[in-house]
């Protein structure tokens, strides 16, 4: 096991759920955190929470990814000690609606792409640069289950987390021959906003997805992340698919009556 300590690890959309509980862990392990996501009060109370439990040393940078002008502002502008990242999780994501593709929101297949896919090869595009030349880093793509096959009303999500599964492929492709590392972890069910945020809100909704089944955790995946980034150099986990032990697929899941 490679140890985290004193690395600097920059975690998008830290501000909750997956992204929260990778801050948690790697600050646990003795990582340099840069914590981004929109919501600043939000990133805020994480840092408290982790520089009290644990000392961290944490860098807070209000970002949204969708925004290239601002990713590429703030990430070239980092200060001297927090510039040379060793670990980035692409975990800023989301999902909204679930609407028939004849009958979807426009508005939500932009914010969509513009986060999951766009957002993430913004990050990505500034980032990777200065790993190479180092010669040291690691790319940790959080992607879906629903990249492996579209479900009823899933259209435009699960085609954009398809194609994070095929721009991690490449990005590994692209990087052979240098120790940069690339990992897409694909998540089944897992507790989070999510739902919450995919129905606008409409929490009641949002809690029927999780209803009489025992879903992932978001620390489940963050274990996962750590596991990947913890292996020795010469390992490459290019991917990794975690489900419930209730879930067999996108679309199968059993629910205890």
């Amino acid at each position: 096991m490679v140890s985290v300590k004193d690395q600097i690890v920059l975690i998008t959309g830290a501000s909750s759920g997956i992204g929260a509980s990778c801050a948690k862990l790697f600050a646990r392990n003795g990582a340099k955190l840069i914590l981004a996501a929109r919501r600043l009060e939000r990133l805020k109370q994480l840092a408290d929470e982790l520089t009290k439990e644990f000392g961290s040393q944490i860098y807070i940078l209000q970002l949204d990814v969708r925004d290239r002008s601002q990713v590429e502002s703030s990430l070239t502008a980092l200060p001297e000690p927090w510039i040379n990242i060793d670990v980035l999780i692409n975990n800023a994501g989301l999902s909204r609606g679930l609407d028939k593709l004849h009958e979807g929101n426009i508005e939500d297949w932009e914010e969509m792409i513009d986060t999951n896919l766009k957002g993430l090869l913004y990050v990505t595009r500034t980032l990777v640069p200065g790993m190479v030349k180092r010669g040291r880093g690691h790319v940790i793509n959080i992607g879906s289950l629903a990249a492996r096959g579209a479900y009823p009303g899933g259209n435009v999500y699960c085609a954009s987390k398809a194609a994070v599964r095929t721009i991690s492929e490449g990005l590994k492709q692209d990087l052979l021959g240098t120790p940069v590392r690339v990992t897409e972890i694909e998540p089944g069910l897992v507790k989070t906003e999510f739902s919450i945020v995919r129905f606008h809100g409409d929490k009641q909704r949002a809690d029927k997805v999780y209803e009489n089944l025992t879903p992932l955790t978001p620390d489940d995946v963050a274990d996962v992340v750590l596991f990947c980034v913890t292996r020795p150099p010469h390992v490459n986990i290019s991917e990794v698919m975690l489900v419930p032990v209730e879930q067999a697929n996108a679309m199968l899941v059993y629910r205890r009556s």
